[in-house]
């Protein structure tokens, strides 16, 4: 029985595989038209897997295509010689296994010539792919088809040495601008790292003749193809609502699709003969938001590479006026290299899924932010519990009410909450206290982003109710109002009753609010919460 893959390549028979028919057919065509084609993206987005399929459809339909797949992951300190050495080792290892797999062997000559050349530089490379393809050919026998074209594929190409990098991409565009045979006759280039990333140089680029392919996420119905292939093997059928929301909070990622679809399969022990419901799913999300994996390995590590980006991500998440997208942003750059923010339709800056946003929001948010004995007031013997009726429902306003309480004997204090920006502190607090009670009442919590920017709407399933808590910092009394409309809006598509609108003013002279209205019949519980600026020894 075939699974969801998240280890390594995912293979078509150990697998559920999105098949990417269209992208794949662009794929082919490009490579028919003898383009050098470059794909760079993050990592865990299905390059592998996607250009390795698109290569075995394109020699099934056509079979004097010969595909060479080669990987520079290891090469990154080898000297200029020992890269070409093992560049050419590479080179005769594929050469074999593509004959073997269709059931053939290099022709006497062909073997001869593989093993006598010696590669040690750019020059001898060209020189090599001239000859290989005149002995291509013409090397047809035992039932194999004679090669007309060599279609190159280089995983993990910014492993490659600093040092060769210029030479090697100049020799691939000496024989891509030649009026001879052309071997290869196509390249494609993976990575992560763009080429004008890799600082060949200072010069212009010397691969100006590529043609860049770009690799989307899952569309909603390709998810549906890829858990229809699981109900057609298993019989237990994922319901239409849950699909929807795990692509909206993945928004297609390929690791995160196949993650959750693993939990909800084959790790919450869910009898097959059961339909996987919202329930389930946010079991699923919970478990996915607390535990480590390779994805979120590399999200973290890759946020903290720079103490700059924590101030750029908050000001993406946390303001609705956005910020504009600059192509030219060393800062933003790094950031879509890692998969972590993206453009947005807008021009504007958006982190690229909302599961990513809550795991940026977790990563920044300190272990403890020394505020937690006074939650609540001293003499009160308050606990969250207490906020937890004996019916099962979440008191969110008196929740919310003792929060804003919280803030105001807090006082200057929250200026102390250690590595916060303080113009994030009153979220980060939120976001805490918010999380802290989940915990306790056996809540779920998750994000849920509708622009990709400015708007934290938090998610709270308890007892198969929803609450919904908007949170957002003060930008005008424009954007204020307009916020409760967008929240009604949202109660109404989620089917909430109950909706929470906090928005944290860091004006010098900020106006305290608290106020419940009925706005397009869905009732709005709104407070705007002043954060002190300063310490009293500097007022």
């Amino acid at each position: 029985m075939r699974c969801f893959g998240t280890y390594g390549r995912v293979r078509p028979e150990q697998h559920y595989v999105v098949r990417r028919t269209v992208e794949t057919a662009d794929f082919i065509n490009r490579v028919k038209a003898g383009r050098y084609i470059v794909l760079f993206a993050p990592r865990q987005t299905g390059k592998t897997t996607f250009f390795q399929l698109a290569l075995e459809t394109l020699t099934a339909e056509d079979p004097t295509y010969f595909p060479i797949q080669l990987d520079f992951q290891t090469m990154r300190n080898a000297s200029p010689l020992a890269f070409y050495e093992h560049f050419h080792y590479m080179m005769h290892r594929r050469i074999e296994y593509v004959f073997q797999k269709l059931g053939g062997a290099p022709s006497e000559m062909l073997t001869q010539f593989l093993e006598n050349t010696r590669l040690t530089d750019h020059f001898s490379m060209v020189k090599f792919f001239e000859n290989l393809a005149g002995l291509l050919d013409s090397d047809s026998h035992e039932g194999v088809t004679a090669f007309k074209r060599v279609a190159l594929l280089i995983d993990e190409f910014d492993g490659i040495p600093q040092t060769v990098l210029s030479d090697f991409l100049y020799a691939l565009r000496q024989i891509y601008l030649s009026d001879e045979m052309q071997c290869p006759y196509s390249v494609g280039i993976v990575g992560v790292k763009s080429i004008r990333q890799l600082d060949y140089d200072r010069s212009i680029s010397p691969f100006n003749i590529q043609d860049e392919f770009r690799l989307p996420n899952f569309t909603l119905e390709q998810v549906q193809e890829l858990f229809g292939q699981y109900t057609a093997e298993v019989g237990q059928a994922f319901a239409g609502e849950v699909i929807e929301a795990l692509h909206k909070q993945t928004a297609g990622q390929p690791f995160l699709v196949n993650r959750l679809a693993q939990i909800l399969t084959e790790e919450l022990d869910i009898p097959k003969k059961e339909t996987l419901t919202p329930v389930h799913f946010a079991k699923a999300h919970t478990r996915l938001l607390r535990e480590g994996n390779t994805n979120i390995d590399h999200l973290r590590t890759n946020v903290r590479r720079n103490r700059r980006f924590e101030t750029l991500l908050l000001q993406i998440a946390s303001y609705e006026s956005g910020l504009p997208f600059n192509p030219d942003d060393t800062l933003m750059n790094e950031l879509v290299t890692y998969g972590v923010i993206a453009e947005g339709d807008d021009g504007m800056c958006e982190i690229v899924n909302p599961i990513y946003q809550h795991r940026i929001l977790q990563i920044f948010k300190p272990t403890f932010n020394g505020l937690e004995n006074v939650y609540f007031p001293e003499d009160s013997g308050e606990n969250f519990i207490d906020y937890l009726t004996s019916t099962g429902q979440l008191e969110m306003e008196s929740l919310l009410d003792n929060f804003q309480s919280f803030i105001a004997r807090a006082g200057f204090r929250i200026l102390q909450v250690p590595d916060t920006p303080q113009e994030y502190v009153g979220q980060h607090l939120l976001y805490a206290y918010l999380d802290h009670f989940v915990r306790i009442v056996g809540a779920d919590m998750f994000l849920e982003v509708q622009t990709g920017r400015g708007r934290i709407d938090l998610l709270i399933i308890h007892n198969q109710r929803k609450y919904i808590v908007e949170t957002k910092i003060w930008e005008g009394v424009r954007y204020y109002e307009a916020g409760k409309k967008q929240l009604a809006a949202y109660l109404k598509l989620e089917a909430a009753v109950e909706g929470y609108y906090v928005v944290f003013d860091h004006r010098q002279k900020p106006e305290a609010r608290v106020e419940t209205e009925v706005i397009d019949d869905m009732k709005i519980r709104s407070y705007v919460i002043p954060v002190v600026q300063k310490p009293p020894s500097s007022v």
